[in-house]
């Protein structure tokens, strides 16, 4: 499972522009070895602005077809035209399935709503771009009370053409791990996921082919640090 990146949003957020991509990575972790495709959207208007993204892995152990699926949509308020300011309602779930030989099964990834504020900066003309949230997180059947911090970057190089973005994410949920007889709590995930793509067009349209680098601890039911490096393509209309 990943987290999309909402950098497009901080991007375009300025520039008023509509903006979509579909990606798709070739997973080299451990545990993984399978192929995710992402579909991302961006739509601008007067109120703020709303975010989504749709994942979805193929093939992973002895799967056949879409092993999970998982999204987020998120939509921004902002206070008034000239404040960086927006308030932000977010959402995000969905399940998975496994296969091992003859044993199989399905589930969930619990539900999450997610209520704060956001708040960006800019330089260079928005080729470098910072974006930072702080959110009341509710996970169902899990943290009634928690939080998420976010951080969100994007900068551009070589005239547009080497992009490096990403995101950093750090929340309360509880989650028990068996290792060996004993049971091990953790209470706090951190995630981050890294990307860097040539963009092989111009104007930010078009083919982009480059790399995302998960690195994650507690997350997606693996104790500890986990490193997941993709070889990526991706097309933005």
């Amino acid at each position: 499972m990943k987290k999309r990146l909402l950098v497009i949003v901080a991007v375009f957020a300025a520039s008023s522009a509509f903006a979509q991509n579909i990606q798709m990575h070739y997973d080299f972790g451990e545990t993984r070895k399978c192929i995710t495709t992402t579909v991302e959207m961006f739509r601008p208007d007067k109120l703020g602005n709303t975010f989504f993204f749709i994942d979805m892995n193929y093939n992973e152990g002895d799967v056949n077809g879409v092993s999970l699926a998982y999204w987020e949509i998120a939509r921004a308020f902002t206070f008034s035209k000239k404040s960086s300011l927006a308030a932000h309602i977010e959402y995000n779930g969905g399940f998975g399935r496994w296969r091992d030989g003859e044993l199989s099964g399905e589930y969930s990834i619990n539900d999450a709503l997610l209520l704060g504020l956001e708040y960006g900066w800019n330089w260079d003309n928005y080729n470098k771009v910072l974006m930072v949230q702080a959110m009341y997180k509710t996970i169902r059947d899990k943290n009634n009370a928690s939080f998420q911090l976010t951080a969100i970057w994007t900068t551009n190089w070589l005239k547009g053409k080497l992009s490096f973005n990403g995101f950093m994410d750090f929340w309360k949920e509880d989650n028990e791990f068996a290792d060996g007889g004993e049971i091990k709590e953790t209470k706090y995930i951190w995630l981050t996921e890294p990307q860097l793509w040539y963009n092989i067009t111009s104007a930010g349209k078009g083919f982009s082919i480059g790399t995302e680098i998960e690195m994650s601890s507690n997350f997606s039911g693996n104790e500890g640090f986990m490193i997941n490096p993709t070889i990526a393509a991706k097309y933005t209309f």
